[in-house]
């Protein structure tokens, strides 16, 4: 949790708005301890169903869905908490995911060792920002910032992932 979320005298929000739900991605945010991990593993199975019934372009819908929902969801929370980007927003760690994990898929649908290198390559990019991942983090306020860095982040693991599954393919 970040220091503003520690400042702020208001409790969390109960889980009985769908802001707060979205926000939260059905209450992983406020599970104990590294909240984005705990988002980022509960954005697996809603990622696996996606891609092996209609592979990455459900996905790629999927995001964008969860994209709007997030600034929407993101900015309820934020206003009911009074505090900038707390720790129990994940839904952002499962927009950015779920980006990741557009590499995850294999000729027979999702691929599980994918899955965890995927989902290892998001955390890293998510935890150690660097740039310009760090850049928007700091750059960007509000519901938008919540949600870009973690977008750039997916983006970077993508990438990643991509060249690395390229290298071996060719090697």
């Amino acid at each position: 949790m970040d220091s503003d979320s520690q400042k702020t005298l208001r409790p969390r929000p109960r889980l009985n708005s769908l802001g707060v739900i979205a926000a939260t991605w059905f209450g992983a945010g406020y599970l104990p301890k590294a909240p984005g991990t705990w988002g980022s593993l509960a954005a697996l199975p809603f990622a696996w169903v996606l891609q092996a019934l209609g592979g990455n372009l459900a996905l790629i819908i999927a995001i964008i869905f969860v994209f709007a929902l997030g600034l929407w969801g993101s900015a309820a929370f934020m206003k009911k908490t009074g505090s900038h980007d707390p720790g129990a927003i994940v839904i952002d760690e499962v927009c950015g995911q779920w980006i990741v994990l557009l590499a995850a898929i294999g000729p027979n649908g999702p691929d599980p060792l994918l899955y965890a290198f995927g989902f290892f390559l998001f955390r890293i990019f998510d935890v150690l920002k660097p740039w310009p991942i760090s850049l928007a983090d700091k750059k960007i306020t509000g519901a938008m910032g919540v949600m870009v860095d973690d977008v750039l982040a997916g983006i970077a693991g993508l990438a990643v992932m991509s060249m690395t599954l390229g290298l071996f393919a060719n090697g």
